[in-house]
C-alpha cells in the first residue's frame, strides 16, 4: 500500500465519508442549479473539506451530472481533472496570503473561463490571509463576476472576519466517527489484498481524532511496519501506547493503593516513551466503559472493553 490518502480520495459525494450533512445539501445545488458565488467549509483537519471542494468544483462545472456529482466522463470533467487546468485555481494561504496574492486574483477574476463554466478559486488555510488581504478579498467577494465562485478552506473559522463570514454559505465538517473510518479502512484494506484488525482499525481511528487523512497516513505507516495483518501490538509499538490490559492494570493499583507497583508501571512507560497524554484519555474511556456497562450491561455501547 502506498500514499492511500492520495490514492482513495473520493470522487464524487457518495464516496465522502461521515459528512452527509454537507453533500447532501452541495448535491442539491448542483441538482437544482441553484449555485452561490461563495462558501466556507470549515472543520478540523483531515475530515474532507478540500476534498468537497475540489468535488464541488467539477460539479458545478459537469456537462451531465450524476445525483449532484461530476459524472468523471465528459468533456469538462476531463479538462478539470488535467494537470493543466486553469479553470479551478487552489492556493494555500498559508504561504500565499499576502495582499498582492488576492491583487492578483481581482485581475484574474474578470477573464472568463478557458473551458469551464465556472472559474473556482478554493483558498485553503483561509484563515492565514492578512487583514490587507481580507479587505482586497471583500471587493470581490461583494461585487463577484457570474462566471466566478469562491471557496474558502479553514479549520479556524473564528479568524474569519464577519465581513467575509456574512457573503458566505457556511458548511460545517464534523470530526468523522471512529466507527465510520474504521469501516473505511477495512474497505480500502480489502481493495489492497492486505488484513487489519478490527480492533486496530478503531485505534487508528482513536488516534487520527475524525480525521479521515491522518487515519490514511496512520495506516500507511502501519503496513510498512508489518508484513501480514496490522494489529493493535503493532500500533502500540509504532507510536508508543500502552495496551488495555496495562492500563486496567495500573487502575487496579490505584484502586489498591499500590505506590510502589504504580511508580514502576510509571518509570517503565517512560524508559518505553509511552504517550501520557494518549495514555490517560485510554484510562478515561475504559473508566466511561466501566460506569456505562454498570448500569445498562450492554456490550455494543462499549468503546473499548468490547
Amino acid at each position: 500500500m502506498s500514499v492511500l490518502y492520495r490514492k482513495y480520495r473520493p470522487e464524487k459525494f457518495d464516496d465522502v465519508v461521515g459528512q452527509s450533512n454537507v453533500t447532501e445539501a452541495l448535491k442539491n445545488q448542483i441538482i437544482k442549479g441553484r449555485i452561490g458565488h461563495a462558501y466556507l467549509f470549515t472543520g478540523s483537519r483531515g475530515t474532507g473539506k478540500t476534498t468537497c471542494a475540489k468535488i464541488f468544483a467539477r460539479a458545478i462545472n459537469c456537462l451531465s451530472p450524476v445525483n449532484g456529482s461530476p459524472c468523471g466522463k465528459c468533456e469538462a470533467c476531463r479538462e478539470l481533472k488535467s494537470a493543466d487546468c486553469v479553470d479551478i485555481i487552489e492556493m494555500d494561504a498559508a504561504s500565499n496570503n499576502g495582499v498582492d496574492e488576492i491583487r492578483e486574483i481581482r485581475e484574474k477574476v474578470k477573464y472568463a473561463p478557458a473551458v469551464a463554466k465556472k472559474k473556482v478559486y478554493i483558498i485553503d488555510e483561509a484563515h492565514m490571509l492578512t487583514a490587507g488581504a481580507f479587505n482586497a478579498l471583500l471587493k470581490t467577494l461583494e461585487e463577484p463576476p457570474e462566471h466566478v465562485v469562491f471557496i474558502l478552506a479553514t479549520t479556524e473559522p473564528q479568524k474569519i472576519p464577519l465581513t467575509i463570514l456574512s457573503r458566505c454559505q457556511r458548511f460545517d465538517f464534523h470530526r468523522i466517527s471512529p466507527q465510520a473510518i474504521a469501516d473505511r479502512l477495512e474497505y480500502i484494506c480489502s481493495q489492497e489484498n492486505a488484513e487489519i484488525e478490527r480492533s486496530a482499525a478503531l485505534l487508528i481511528a482513536s488516534i487520527a481524532d475524525g480525521g479521515m487523512r491522518d487515519a490514511l497516513s496512520i495506516m500507511d505507516q502501519c503496513a510498512s511496519y508489518t508484513r501480514d495483518e496490522i494489529t493493535v501490538d503493532a500500533i502500540d509499538q509504532i507510536y508508543g501506547l500502552a495496551t488495555t490490559s496495562e492500563k486496567i492494570g495500573l487502575i487496579e493499583d490505584i484502586q489498591n493503593k499500590d505506590l510502589a507497583s504504580i511508580m514502576t508501571r510509571i518509570q517503565n512507560y517512560e524508559e518505553k516513551g509511552i504517550d501520557f497524554v494518549r495514555y490517560t484519555d485510554g484510562m478515561i474511556d475504559i473508566l466511561k466503559d466501566s460506569a456505562v456497562y454498570s448500569v445498562c450491561k450492554k456490550e455494543e455501547l462499549l468503546k473499548v472493553l468490547n
